[in-house]
């Protein structure tokens, strides 16, 4: 990378950078959710393409969308660690110091007993969600020296940040990942954090008893507690003008924390694309993001899945018009809806450039992917790939 950089030099190519959340997935009687889905205009555009398969981290290791994403823009996500939390809380807007503590978490059900019967409380409806915030707020507003900073985001989700000194993120988070168990009690993992230790428990213990007469979001689970990780800006890295559209609080968050522009866009697909249509000639990097491909698949929705994928395909005639000079599409990560979760598979990569050689394979699959000129490489080489198809990479040695 250090070799890259050296040699990146700027000029008026226009790349996009297409992220379609979890596409990647697994079989269902004999095909996967990619492979089961009719498409046209995704075909047509693979024969005319170089295709390949990534690997988010390295073999074997599932990924979070944090490190995925990263990896998408070039930073290396073993170097790079950055906890969930602060992509959250930067994610809606919040303005993160030096000294805060970042978590994001998930309203959840649980029964009589403390079991855990539902991780994301139904996915209840963010206009619930943000009521039972501004609730929170208005109950916990400091323990001890610590002010409590509390924003929804959409749906289950929302954001706490824990303003104040010698706060540490050495500590456990309290989401087992799983229905049927109890939640983990949070504990310090070195002695630098048992006061952060004290005052999260001190939280949460609040909150359970001011949600105990909700029906569905009557708990909370707690993951990916972090500060601001002081990134080096994407454009300053690349010699770029780089703008984000995307609709989910954490995607924004990572993508202000490269240094991208996030452009405010509606809740919709289409109004992405009006975005992007509308900012065109102002940016020559674009990250389009869309979501909801992921969520069917963590829910284990296949025929879902595959339908999200389809309007996919039919929506891709709109960005197609715009003529960028490269453009990728791809995943962060693999979300099979039978494994209703990320995965370790690499992801279905997609480069099309006036500069690329077409592999002329007519399906845009996981398996023709596996058959494509790009091959299996690591994605944290594909900003390289695209900076080298906009001509932005000058010549190497003499």
């Amino acid at each position: 990378m250090d070799i890259i950089n050296s040699l990146i030099t700027s000029n008026d190519k226009k790349i996009l950078l297409v992220v379609i959340d979890g596409l990647g997935g697994l079989p269902k009687d004999g095909k996967t959710e990619l492979e089961s889905a009719r498409l046209l205009y995704l075909n047509e555009l693979a024969e005319q393409s170089s295709l390949g398969l990534t690997i988010p981290v390295d073999y074997g290791i599932t990924p979070g969308s944090g490190p995925a994403h990263l990896a998408l823009f070039g930073y290396d996500p073993i170097k790079y660690q950055i906890g969930r939390g602060v992509l959250e809380a930067v994610g809606v807007g919040l303005e993160i110091g030096k000294d805060d503590l970042c978590v994001r978490v998930n309203f959840s059900t649980i029964d009589q007993n403390g079991i855990i019967t539902d991780r994301r409380a139904g996915r209840i409806a963010t206009e619930l969600n943000q009521k039972i915030c501004e609730l929170l707020s208005e109950k916990i507003k400091k323990i001890d020296d610590v002010e409590i900073i509390i924003r929804p985001g959409k749906e289950h989700r929302f954001v706490v940040v824990f303003r104040g000194k010698d706060l540490d993120t050495n500590i456990s988070e309290s989401d087992p990942q799983k229905e049927g168990k109890s939640p983990i009690k949070i504990k310090a993992l070195s002695s630098q954090a048992l006061k952060t230790e004290r005052i999260v428990n001190i939280f949460v213990t609040q909150v359970a008893e001011i949600l105990k007469n909700e029906s569905r979001a009557n708990y909370i689970l707690m993951r990916g507690f972090a500060k601001h990780p002081n990134l080096e800006p994407i454009s300053q890295r690349y010699k770029i003008k780089p703008a984000a559209i995307a609709t989910y609080p954490m995607y924004k968050g990572i993508a202000r924390l490269v240094g991208m522009e996030v452009l405010g866009c509606d809740e919709t697909w289409e109004s992405e694309i009006k975005t992007l249509t509308k900012y065109y000639n102002d940016y020559d990097f674009f990250y389009l993001h869309f979501k909801e491909v992921d969520m069917k698949g963590e829910d284990g929705n296949f025929d879902g899945k595959v339908f999200l994928i389809e309007k996919f395909d039919a929506l891709l005639p709109q960005i197609l018009k715009l003529k960028f000079d490269v453009l990728t599409i791809t995943s962060d990560h693999s979300t099979p809806a039978i494994l209703k979760g990320h995965s370790w598979h690499p992801n279905p990569f997609l480069l099309n450039s006036v500069y690329g050689r077409a592999d002329g394979i007519k399906i845009f699959s996981e398996a023709s992917c596996a058959l494509g000129s790009l091959g299996l490489f690591q994605q944290l080489k594909v900003m390289p790939l695209l900076l080298a198809h906009s001509l932005k990479i000058k010549k190497y040695g003499a």
